[in-house]
């Protein structure tokens, strides 16, 4: 089967907390989130070459030896059909895998941690969870996808997985009533990451190039607020 492998970087060590790992892009996305770093992998991946499954493979085997595992990210990952193969391809050689989703396919997710093919999921939380300030983030109408959302953040925290909740905060998007509102709906959850979001010169709307991220100071603010509702906060600037 061609897994649609858009993107493979062989060592990274900020993809995924107190582990050396190799990341695996997919393409595609539900989501138009105007802040989005990966615009071509989501609005237009027929202009990415596709790397063979074969090429991936012979990398990661010779990475065996200096890797913890696998980061499956996008895109969103669950829009492929053959994500649950590749995660067993990933684990028959020996892999850890961690998921970076957005939770609107929480019956694949399960399926994949019922058969324990994956080890660690990271679900991005946009905004609080209302339909207003969620389409906001995502740039599409979150209607459709927010019992989705909230079923996925039920799984994860009655399931035994390790798992992360966490939150890119951008200027104009997120204010520190919304972390207070996302903190409350995920009150108690094992791990909750806040990230700023970062420039660049490829976000899906051409206006967050410019936006200038948080200050420290700023930051420092949103993980106060979230230390109210949960013990285990972490900051990525």
């Amino acid at each position: 089967m061609e897994f649609n492998i858009k993107g493979f970087v062989d060592i990274s060590l900020v993809d995924w907390d107190g582990k050396v790992s190799s990341v695996i892009f997919l393409p595609n996305c539900n989501f138009r989130c105007p802040f989005c770093q990966n615009a071509k992998l989501v609005l237009n991946p027929k202009e990415i070459p596709t790397i063979s499954f074969e090429e991936v493979e012979s990398r990661l085997r010779r990475l065996k030896n200096w890797i913890d595992g696998a980061v499956i990210t996008g895109g969103e990952p669950t829009l492929q059909n053959g994500l649950k193969l590749l995660c067993i391809k990933l684990k028959d050689m020996g892999f850890r895998v961690k998921l970076d989703t957005n939770g609107t396919n929480p019956s694949l997710l399960k399926e994949l941690m019922d058969e324990k093919l994956i080890d660690y999921v990271a679900l991005d939380v946009k905004a609080p969870l209302i339909q207003e300030k969620y389409s906001r983030a995502t740039g599409v109408n979150s209607d459709r996808f927010l019992e989705k959302i909230f079923e996925t953040i039920k799984i994860l925290r009655e399931g035994n997985i390790e798992y992360e909740f966490r939150t890119t905060v951008v200027p104009s998007i997120h204010t520190e009533q919304d972390i207070e509102e996302i903190c409350r709906s995920i009150k108690g959850c094992r791990k909750y990451v806040i990230q700023n979001f970062r420039p660049a010169e490829n976000t899906i709307d051409p206006k967050f190039k410019n936006v200038k991220p948080f200050s420290r100071n700023e930051l420092e603010k949103f993980v106060e607020i979230a230390k109210k509702y949960m013990v285990n906060v972490t900051l990525r600037t």
